[in-house]
């Protein structure tokens, strides 16, 4: 007997039904607010009122800003010190915990826990770890390495390495999670016919791990950069809501929301700075697939 055709017809629809609610909130909550993001970023448009067409000229002052600069250099550097943290220190944490003895599992959950905490906690706790009469200075000032406290929080360099260092902190054990997977699906055959040939445990790692979880590394590697250039709770919490001293350690998030806060907020122009900002992160998307894909080859 024939299938019925109205029923083959219906059953037709019955997968974009089910995708439809989801389409939907992604339609609502990501894809209109980025073209409403695009109009505003041609307009002077505030807080309070529309604004009009002004072609152009927000991009051209956001290229002729010195703070636009100041932070897109920021937020590149951030990028370049805290990728290869991601990428390196996870892997080999994941390396050692990845041995079966007993307590094992407390080890990884005790490094999973930062992940599972809230940023603005995390932030404070680094706070009060490197403030002026927090717990590094006073060690530091009572083992006699410094006469005076160190400006973590009060030099722009430093609060902007600080701030990495809490980013590198959090992000350990959520990328420790990736390798682990990545990590059990290398053969042991491979070791063992390595260690039977008198390879050693450094030789396998560079000779057989790095190798084989090398699409993993490539994937967090894009991931860790896409959330470098997105960072900036590490730095409000540290820095203050002016950045820094200054405004000297702003990453290009932590500008667009001075720029745009407040009832004398300069929507137009923080959407351009926005879109700067989502054009940047696309680049390093893009070179991140272009490595996946000539390894892949």
């Amino acid at each position: 007997m024939g299938a019925d055709p109205g029923l083959v017809h219906r059953n037709g629809w019955t997968p974009y039904l089910f995708l439809a609610p989801g389409l939907l909130m992604v339609a609502l909550f990501s894809l209109w607010p980025f073209l409403n993001t695009v109009v505003l970023s041609f307009t002077d448009a505030r807080i309070l009122s529309g604004g009009s067409f002004v072609g152009f000229d927000n991009y051209g002052r956001a290229l002729a800003d010195p703070d636009f600069w100041t932070a897109t250099g920021n937020s590149v550097l951030y990028l370049l010190v805290v990728v290869p943290c991601l990428v390196l220190l996870p892997l080999a944490l994941a390396v050692l915990v990845q041995a079966k003895v007993p307590g094992i599992g407390l080890f990884r959950s005790a490094f999973y826990t930062p992940v599972i905490a809230s940023a603005v906690v995390v932030g404070l706790i680094w706070q009060w770890v490197l403030r002026s009469d927090g717990l590094v200075n006073t060690v530091f000032e009572a083992l006699g390495v410094v006469s005076e406290p160190v400006p973590f929080l009060t030099d722009s360099t430093l609060l902007l390495f600080s701030a990495m260092l809490v980013t590198v902190w959090k992000g350990l054990g959520y990328y420790m999670v990736f390798y682990l997977a990545a990590l059990g699906n290398v053969p042991a055959s491979l070791h063992e016919a390595a260690a039977l040939d008198g390879a050693g445990p450094v030789r396998r790692f560079f000779s057989i791990t790095i190798p084989q979880v090398k699409p993993m590394m490539l994937l967090v590697g894009t991931l860790s950069a896409v959330s470098a250039l997105r960072v900036f709770t590490e730095i409000y919490i540290l820095g203050g809501e002016s950045g820094g001293p200054g405004g000297g350690a702003r990453t290009l998030p932590f500008l667009i929301r001075q720029v745009g806060l407040g009832f004398a907020g300069e929507t137009g122009y923080a959407c351009a700075i926005s879109l700067l900002l989502f054009l940047l992160t696309l680049a390093f998307s893009l070179l991140g697939h272009r490595l996946s894909k000539g390894d892949e080859e």
